[in-house]
């Protein structure tokens, strides 16, 4: 197998496996919350994964502004500061103001992006190493120092396979297992 279709592939699995796992089966007004609310949310894991990817790949690797910008108003985020959806622990404050519907089209449109932005790939690319966090300060407003000092240390220097690898890959696959575990204790188990 040609190693843009392996990534291509691996890439693509995670929108199926989340649409398979958790869209066919959790209807959208559970999204926010467990019943017994506790843990992160759908909603959360869901947006957080994507700004993570959109910000990769479109800020970090292509040093464009986040696709989030276009989509702030539309989901409800207009009073977030940039860095808002990125941390681990859920930001209730966040959960409560996007808009659900809209978000569907936020994590279509940075899905996209990336399948194309693979296709296209040069394998060569990615070895290279991108002023990540330069970027991250200057494109997408979110500042070196204070609270998000810790995604610019684990971004800086970095190389493109690990931003896709990881930002792109390996950490939506992990989010979508997580919210595997929310359906099912949920109870909307597929069986």
């Amino acid at each position: 197998m040609d190693l843009r279709d392996w990534i291509a592939s691996d890439h693509a699995f995670v929108t199926a496996r989340f649409d398979n796992a958790i869209g066919k089966h959790v209807p959208v007004d559970f999204w926010r919350g467990e019943l017994d609310d506790t843990g992160p949310s759908i909603a959360w894991l869901l947006f957080h994964m994507t700004y993570h990817q959109d910000l990769a790949l479109n800020t970090a690797v292509r040093n464009h502004e986040p696709l989030l910008t276009r989509h702030r108003d539309a989901l409800g985020l207009t009073d977030f500061a940039p860095a808002a959806g990125l941390t681990e622990s859920e930001d209730r404050r966040v959960t409560e103001a996007l808009d659900l519907t809209r978000l569907a089209d936020y994590v279509h449109e940075v899905n996209a992006r990336t399948a194309e932005w693979i296709e296209n790939l040069s394998t060569l690319a990615l070895d290279s190493v991108p002023s990540n966090s330069y970027r991250l300060e200057h494109r997408a407003g979110i500042p070196a120092d204070g609270a998000m000092d810790w995604l610019h240390a684990m971004w800086n220097d970095k190389p493109v396979s690990w931003l896709i690898q990881w930002e792109c890959i390996g950490h939506g696959h992990a989010h979508v297992g997580e919210m595997v575990g929310i359906r099912n204790r949920m109870g909307f188990s597929p069986f």
